[in-house]
């Protein structure tokens, strides 16, 4: 239990110090990095807490999509004309500060006078129900694709509505008039004998 404990505090100051300097950093790559910390760190506090399901989700999903797409983002924007910008402008500092101690209290005050959940909150799946499933997986798998299957599969169906009009708003109206590339061959050779008429050159549109 000693090690649990252990591991667990280091997990969680190495996540809140990683997260500070994702905000703290001036840089955007450094940023990013200090946020695949963060998202690993996580994954390792799943791990502590025999979440399973939860780690692979959180390393796929965040840091091997998000996170990536991120990096791609700030390599593709020109972000040099940003070091002559100020760190801060005049007005985030005071404004930032008394946001920060007004989140800090209410945390407090909620971690303090939040009561234990009850046991009628706590569902059918108690740990020793997920435990015999087999874990967090299985017993998640158990519930989505038993109770929850249509809310599962309307929920497919509508992403795949959306994408599909995300590609069709982003279409061109003109995509389907644009003229044939003309033919490399006859910008080097001059056109052949088919398209001459007449003694007339024919020159493919461009």
């Amino acid at each position: 239990m000693l090690i649990a404990d252990i591991t667990f505090v280091y997990l969680a100051v190495i996540a809140v110090l990683a997260a500070l300097a994702t905000v703290l950093v001036r840089s955007p790559v450094r940023s990013a990095l200090s946020l695949v910390v963060v998202v690993f760190h996580v994954a390792g506090l799943f791990v502590v807490m025999d979440a399973m399901f939860l780690t692979v989700i959180q390393v796929m999903v965040y840091a091997g999509a998000i996170i990536v797409l991120f990096l791609f983002t700030i390599m593709l924007l020109d972000l040099r004309h940003e070091a002559s910008e100020p760190y801060l402008h005049k007005n985030q500092l005071w404004l930032g500060i008394p946001l920060t101690i007004l989140l800090l209290v209410e945390a407090g005050w909620i971690a303090l006078n939040t009561e234990p959940l009850a046991e009628s909150m706590r569902g059918t799946y108690d740990a020793a129900a997920i435990a015999e499933l087999g874990g967090t997986g299985q017993a998640l798998a158990e519930v989505l694709f038993n109770e929850y299957l249509l809310p599962f599969e309307l929920a497919g169906v509508l992403l795949l509505a959306s994408s599909v009009g995300a590609l069709l708003l982003a279409r061109r109206r003109d995509e389907d008039a644009l003229p044939d590339a003309p033919d490399p061959v006859d910008d080097v050779t001059g056109p052949s004998d088919e398209q001459t008429k007449g003694g007339a050159a024919i020159w493919p549109t461009r």
